[in-house]
């Protein structure tokens, strides 16, 4: 339970002065200002994120010449192939665009690589299957960037390429940036973005492949609105562009733009923000049958999903796919209008799932022993023989938010050790990568998350580097750190607060839960509920109200010893017996001063 508490804390006359002309509670005024929302205005506008908001996908670089290629290849009846990626962002911006131009009557084909025979991005491979299918025109999809080696095999065809990606371009950073400039991937299906000497700064002069049109928000110049888009989302946008003026309706579109955004962690605001809030009243209706079928094997079917319940529920099944097997299917289950289809590539999906769980479960107990053996009192380093590639990534996730610091977990086989980073957001794990390219074939990813691959011989001289780098880095701690939107009593957490609070939604990076902190509770009744859960009431003065402490049961003795504590919470609402209860979900306590 260590953590660092940090209170945000705004003039109180400002935030009155909010509340009143926003019409919302000096509570809820708190929390937006802290989202940077300071006038009514905005407020509006972020709380009613409406469709007109969505910028002209024309003033995007590369947009304008794509579509009059693409529109040239639907009128001379050209066979148009889609290049997309295995994750849940590429299956579903392959989607996206597959859909669309059958709408439109092309001639169109798409194709998934799989992981382990093809790894990820666009390489010369694909341009053969193109070229072997009889297209002219291929359209890549969360890929391509750098794939300069691919682009010139496609020139050299005669087959014209429009990327579009998401992921940062190669720079000019110096030797010591090869392995990045070559396009190396993060091979847990995590952001594929090639970095520089500087560590993921977006520093340099840009290199960009031959292609007829590139299509990347991130280069384009055309404002931070569409910078932070998913792959999906980038499709969306070229897809918007293409239908200008014609009767097909795109809104139908808006959930498969949100399963690649949700999946893609990117920020929830601007565009993504308009994305999400209007996709998922889609997927709740159920208008698409491959994504009813997936609610329903997720057991989350007649529930309302929310981005949060989007991302752990159904996404780790489409995911699953691309860890274990091949994704081209999940584009048919995404597109298809059979039930019968539907269901029984869900049914796979979700029996991958499973398998993708039990592997993943025995990689984490079996790190964990060999850490036994270590010092987690610095960077995490660790490697096994086989290790499954496609879910070595989740454990290192698993193994940096436990330890509170990066982790690097890498699968060995032929003497060549394939590994997949990540981080603590107070330390750029990319930028470490960089100091360590010397050791590396190559790397690449941002600052919290990366792929990085090395012989195997060079494990022991590359985690003395990374520990030293991270020992070295005198910002780093090992504490977690917990950001408090307001200081409040219990008596401010009430159903009227719970109604704005709703409207933040969706929630996720850029738009955090809200959290709220309270000092000098009463602590009345604690006990283990469901094994390893802790429920109390909480009581300020004349309020009390339930709290419930998710994985806290451990700490239920250390509340009989403080008089009084302070908490960190976010309200929710218990719904049970045909009640509804105010409670607290907790998320760090302490003694109180």
């Amino acid at each position: 339970m260590k953590s660092r508490w940090l209170l945000n804390k705004t003039n109180p006359e400002f935030i009155q002065y909010i509340s009143k002309t926003a019409s919302i509670s000096p509570v809820f005024a708190q929390v937006l200002v802290n989202r940077g929302l300071k006038s009514a205005e905005a407020i509006a506008d972020f709380l009613s994120p409406a469709l007109t908001r969505l910028s002209d996908p024309l003033d995007i670089d590369g947009v304008p010449a794509a579509v009059k290629r693409i529109k040239e290849a639907v009128k001379g009846n050209e066979r148009i192939f889609v290049h997309g990626d295995y994750d849940a962002d590429g299956v579903s911006a392959t989607a996206i665009i597959y859909h669309t131009l059958k709408e439109l009557g092309a001639d169109c084909i798409y194709f998934i690589p799989e992981r382990f025979s093809h790894g990820y991005g666009f390489h010369p491979h694909g341009v053969q299957k193109a070229k072997d299918a009889g297209a002219s025109l291929i359209v890549t999809v969360d890929c391509g960037i750098t794939s300069f080696e691919a682009v010139a095999a496609a020139n050299r065809q005669g087959i014209d390429v429009i990327i579009t990606d998401h992921h940062e371009p190669a720079r000019n950073a110096g030797p010591s940036a090869r392995g990045a400039v070559n396009g190396t991937a993060d091979p847990n299906g995590g952001d594929k973005v090639p970095l520089s000497a500087m560590g993921g700064q977006s520093t340099g002069e840009v290199h960009l492949p031959d292609a007829y049109a590139v299509i990347n928000p991130k280069i384009s110049g055309s404002g931070t609105a569409v910078e932070n888009l998913s792959g999906a989302g980038v499709a969306m946008k070229l897809m918007q562009a293409l239908c200008g003026g014609l009767p097909i309706d795109l809104t139908s579109l808006f959930d498969l733009a949100t399963i690649g955004t949700v999946a893609d962690v990117v920020p929830l605001i601007e565009e993504n923000r308009v994305i999400v809030r209007n996709g998922l009243p889609l997927i709740n209706k159920g208008s698409r049958p491959g994504m009813r079928a997936l609610m329903k094997v997720a057991g989350v079917e007649g529930r309302v999903l929310r981005a949060g319940r989007l991302a752990y529920s159904v996404i780790p099944r489409i995911n699953a796919a691309g860890r274990l097997a091949a994704s081209g299917d999940v584009v048919r289950l995404l597109t298809t209008e059979s039930e019968d289809e539907a269901w029984e590539i869900a049914v796979w999906l979700d029996r991958l799932n499973t398998e993708r769980q039990r592997i993943e479960e025995g990689i984490f107990q079996e790190a964990l022993k060999k850490l036994d053996a270590k010092d987690t009192g610095s960077a995490i380093v660790l490697s096994g023989q086989g290790w499954h590639e496609g879910v070595i990534g989740i454990v290192a996730s698993r193994l940096a938010e436990k330890f509170s610091r990066p982790a690097v977990i890498f699968s060995v086989e032929g003497g060549i050790a394939k590994g997949s980073a990540r981080s603590v957001p107070s330390f750029d794990i990319c930028r470490a990568l960089s100091h360590c390219s010397d050791l590396l074939i190559g790397y690449g990813g941002h600052k919290q998350a990366a792929g990085v691959k090395l012989e195997a011989s060079k494990l022991g001289d590359f985690e003395r580097r990374l520990r030293s780098i991270f020992g070295e880095a005198g910002e780093i701690k090992s504490q977690t750190e917990i950001t408090i939107d307001a200081d409040v009593n219990l008596s401010e957490m009430n159903f009227g607060l719970l109604k704005e609070l709703n409207m933040l939604e969706p929630l996720g990076l850029g738009n955090p839960e809200p959290l709220f902190g309270a000092r000098m509770l009463n602590v009345l009744s604690p006990k283990i509920v469901g094994a390893k859960h802790v429920r109390m009431k909480l009581c300020q003065r004349s309020c009390r109200v339930d709290a419930i402490g998710f994985d806290m049961g451990g700490f239920i003795d250390n509340l009989d010893l403080y008089e009084t504590i302070d908490a960190v919470f976010t309200p929710t609402v218990n719904e049970w017996n045909g009640g509804r209860y105010l409670q607290l979900v907790l998320r760090a306590f302490r003694p109180s001063a």
